[in-house]
C-alpha cells in the first residue's frame, strides 16, 4: 500500500497497520519514510522567534501613534490588546493544523496554510483562500513599496535640509525610490535558497527592533525633555461624526495591519525540529514573540502619542518627529 496523499483527508482507522508508535512518529527514518522530499529542519524556538518578529514587526509599527491619536489613550490600547489576543488564539488552532490528523504524532504535515485549508476544507475552499492571499500579499507589497519610498525620502530631505539649510528647495518625488526598492526586490528574489537563509530572519528581526526603538526613543525623548504628555481620551475632535466614524475605521485597520501573522504560521513551523512536538514549540515561541510584539506596539504608539497628541504624524520616522531630530 503506498503512501496517502498528504492533501487528502484521511480517517485513525486507515493510516495503515500497525499503526506507528509515539516513538516512530518522532523518528527520523518515519519521518523520512513519510515526507522524503522535505529537507532537514533544525529550527528551534528562538530562531521561530526571530521569524516571527520579522513577519509581524513591519511598517505598520509606524502608523501606530497615529492610530492611538484617532482612538485616544482608552480605546487604542484596549484594542491592540484585543488584536494581540486574536493574533493568539488563531495562531494556536493554526499550530494543531500543521500535523494531521493528531497534532502531535500526525504522519501528514500542512506545510502552508493553503494547505491546511485543502486537507480540512477541501479544494473549493482552499482556491477561495488561495486567491485571497494573493490579493492580500498584492496589498500588503504595495504597502510596503510606498513606505519605503516615503521613508527613503524622508531621510533625502533631511540630509538636504542640514547641507543646505531649511530654506532649500528640498522636494523630490517617490517614483524614483519605488523603482529603485523594486529593483532590488527583483535581484535579491534570484539569490538561490534566499528564503532558507537564518541569518537573514535574525538580521531582519534586528532591523525591526531597530526602527521600532528608534520611533519609540524619539518620541520617549520628546516626552521626557518636555513634561508634559499630550492626547486625550477620546482622540483627536472632528467636525462631523462621519469624519470621526471614518478615521477610527482607519485606525482599527492599521493595528490589524500590524499584526499580519496567521499566513506564515505554518511555514514558520515547518522549520522546526522535533521532539518536542513543532506544535509546542511553535506555540511557546508565539507566546514569546507576540508578547514582546504587543510590548512594542503599545510603547511606540503610546510614546508617539504622548510627545505629539493631536498633531501626531502618521508615519512617526518621516513626519514631525524625524524632521526635528535629523536636521
Amino acid at each position: 500500500m503506498g503512501l496517502p496523499d498528504k492533501n487528502e483527508p484521511i480517517p485513525l482507522l486507515q493510516l495503515g497497520s500497525p499503526s506507528p508508535t509515539e516513538e516512530d512518529l518522532f523518528d527520523s527514518d518515519f519521518d523520512q519514510l513519510v515526507n522524503s522530499s522535505s529537507p532537514k529542519r533544525t529550527g528551534t524556538t528562538w530562531t521561530a522567534v526571530a521569524h516571527i518578529i520579522t513577519g509581524v514587526i513591519g511598517s505598520g509599527v509606524l502608523s501606530l501613534s497615529w492610530s492611538m491619536a484617532q482612538l485616544g489613550w482608552i480605546w487604542a490600547p484596549v484594542l491592540m490588546l484585543f488584536f494581540a489576543g486574536v493574533t493568539f488564539i488563531s495562531t494556536f488552532f493554526l499550530c494543531n493544523s500543521y500535523r494531521s490528523p493528531d497534532p502531535d504524532y500526525g504522519p501528514i504535515r500542512n506545510r502552508s496554510y493553503i494547505e491546511a485549508v485543502k486537507l480540512n476544507l477541501g479544494k473549493r475552499n482552499a482556491w477561495i483562500c488561495g486567491m485571497l492571499i494573493q490579493i492580500n500579499l498584492y496589498g500588503t507589497g504595495i504597502a510596503y513599496t510606498i513606505t519605503t519610498a516615503i521613508c527613503m525620502r524622508a531621510i533625502h530631505r533631511s540630509n538636504c535640509y542640514h547641507d543646505h539649510g531649511h530654506d532649500a528647495p528640498c522636494i523630490s518625488g517617490n517614483t524614483s525610490y519605488m523603482l529603485l526598492f523594486g529593483l532590488v526586490q527583483i535581484f535579491m528574489s534570484q539569490i538561490p535558497d534566499f528564503h532558507s537563509m537564518e541569518w537573514l530572519s535574525i538580521l531582519a528581526a534586528i532591523m525591526s527592533f531597530s526602527y521600532s526603538s528608534i520611533g519609540l526613543g524619539l518620541g520617549a525623548a520628546k516626552v521626557l525633555g518636555s513634561g508634559i504628555i499630550e492626547g486625550s481620551i477620546y482622540g483627536v475632535s472632528t467636525s462631523t461624526g462621519i469624519q470621526k466614524m471614518w478615521l477610527v475605521s482607519q485606525a482599527i485597520g492599521d493595528i490589524a495591519f500590524a499584526y499580519p501573522y496567521s499566513m506564515i504560521v505554518l511555514e514558520i513551523q515547518d522549520t522546526l525540529k522535533s521532539p518536542p512536538s513543532e506544535s509546542q514549540t511553535m506555540k511557546r515561541a508565539s507566546v514569546i514573540s507576540i508578547s514582546i510584539t504587543t510590548f512594542f506596539y503599545l510603547s511606540c504608539g503610546g510614546f508617539g502619542y504622548a510627545a505629539f497628541g493631536n498633531q501626531t504624524p502618521g508615519n512617526l520616522l518621516t513626519g514631525s518627529i524625524l524632521n526635528q531630530y535629523l536636521h
